[in-house]
């Protein structure tokens, strides 16, 4: 670090990420489904964001969209990389205690959370971020056609799962 520059930008990232984190958090829950994934998320983005952030910061206009993009990506990474179950040899001692999610219940909630996780990425991204077809596929790293299909599948599901309840997009 150079001088009083390196306090700086220790400084300038503490302040961006008091500033994002709250919407980073409530993003992150959108795209995993549950705060906890959601935290684990955005400390990991933020982890990377943290060690590169005078290069982000400075050749970037818009960390917060930076730190999104990095989420999408670093979701749908583990999401390839994960199995669909974890078989165990033996059962817990004490049963996992459920914790209060806000969301619980809620059937448009409980019915993106049940899209896979590249569908509700493009759904999170398109309903919730307001990105067009084209920023969506930027992102996702994906083309528009791939954007087209993953948002008329999820629809599909959507209105299967919740009834004429939900309208066109």
């Amino acid at each position: 670090m150079d001088g009083g520059r390196g306090a700086t930008t220790v400084e300038d990232f503490a302040e961006f990420v008091k500033e994002a984190l709250p919407g980073l958090l409530r993003y992150g829950h959108m795209l995993t489904g549950n705060p906890h994934d959601a935290a684990d998320l955005v400390q990991t983005v933020l982890e990377r964001v943290g060690a590169r952030w005078q290069t982000i910061a400075r050749k970037t206009g818009d960390p917060v969209a930076y730190a999104r993009k990095a989420m999408v990506n670093t979701h749908v990474s583990r999401w390839r990389r994960a199995k669909r179950e974890s078989l165990l040899a033996d059962l817990p001692d004490t049963p996992d205690v459920p914790r209060d999610d806000p969301f619980e219940n809620e059937p448009l909630w409980e019915a993106l959370r049940g899209l896979p996780p590249r569908q509700r990425a493009v759904m999170v991204l398109r309903y919730y971020e307001e990105m067009s077809e084209a920023e969506i596929a930027a992102v996702l790293g994906v083309s528009r056609g791939t954007v087209k299909s993953q948002a008329s599948k999820a629809m599909t599901t959507l209105r299967g799962r919740l009834g004429a309840s939900v309208g066109g997009a």
